[in-house]
């Protein structure tokens, strides 16, 4: 299983631009924030909201462009 899957991950990279690395780091940024900064009570809501919504533009393009290279055909 886990063979298969970093299968798939070498053929995303080879498949990857350097926009899609940059939309990887700032995901995982915003997953980052969302996961374990630790801010006051007054701004909690402003800062999960921007990391929720950068977390969700990343993931969902690169999310597509993955799930494709997962049905193509060899």
């Amino acid at each position: 299983m886990m063979k298969k899957l970093f299968g798939y991950a070498d053929k995303y990279l080879k498949k990857s631009n350097w926009k899609d690395m940059a939309l990887l780091k700032f995901c995982l940024f915003s997953m980052g924030i969302l996961a374990g900064m630790q801010i006051p009570a007054r701004n909690k809501k402003k800062v999960q909201a921007v990391a929720f919504c950068v977390f969700g533009a990343t993931y969902i393009p690169l999310m597509a462009k993955f799930i494709g290279v997962i049905r193509e055909r060899d």
